[in-house]
């Protein structure tokens, strides 16, 4: 074995420790993520009934339109997992394809999430209205300002596909992208579950 072979064997070493420490680290951070929705989860709850005499959220929820956001949301985790499968096998021009039909999901869904909350807005049940609107608004504006931070990480991660190819560096990258858009989908379930049904019972 030559030393160029055992030199760059300790570097491959290195660089995935490195990527090793970074996913851990990420891990972390989705944990203190989780922390923080919990948290809007609760005031949600404790302020889903103070409508200060002003809309409730039979007034100003659409299950239909809401049910339109979760199929986007769902959608795009689905194509995002057959992005991590195609990248597993290798095949840089299906990961990019099926990470650009994930755009285009989260792009749907953060335009329907402003056309509700422009058309709440408009009938008067803005954030400012009641601690019900104000909770509202926070905890789906929290995780709207989430997706449209992991959409531009998917942007950047087509970019670094296709100028890098589907390198060490390159797949930690789109697999720790892929935990945070699996965490918005699941945090989401949680959001149709626990604010728009009971809403609109």
């Amino acid at each position: 074995m030559t030393d160029t072979t055992v030199s760059g064997n300790v570097l491959e070493h290195e660089e995935k420790k490195s990527l090793n420490s970074r996913e851990f680290g990420f891990w972390v951070y989705l944990m203190t993520d989780a922390i923080i929705f919990a948290l809007l989860f609760a005031t949600y709850v404790v302020l889903s009934k103070n409508s200060a005499a002003g809309p409730t959220s039979k007034d100003v929820f659409e299950l239909s339109h809401t049910a339109g956001e979760t199929a986007l949301l769902l959608l795009s985790s689905l194509t995002f997992g057959i992005a991590t499968i195609a990248m597993t096998a290798g095949q840089t021009l299906r990961v990019v394809q099926w990470l650009l039909v994930t755009l285009l999901l989260g792009l749907g869904f953060l335009a329907m999430e402003l056309i509700e909350f422009h058309g709440m807005i408009a009938q008067g049940a803005g954030p400012q209205v009641s601690g019900f609107l104000s909770a509202f608004f926070t905890l789906i504006g929290t995780h709207g300002l989430h997706v449209a931070f992991g959409v531009i990480g998917i942007c950047v991660m087509i970019g670094q596909v296709l100028v890098k190819g589907l390198s060490l560096p390159v797949r930690s990258r789109l697999f720790r992208l892929g935990l945070f858009w699996h965490f918005l989908d699941i945090v989401w379930i949680g959001i149709f579950s626990v604010v728009y049904l009971p809403g609109v019972m």
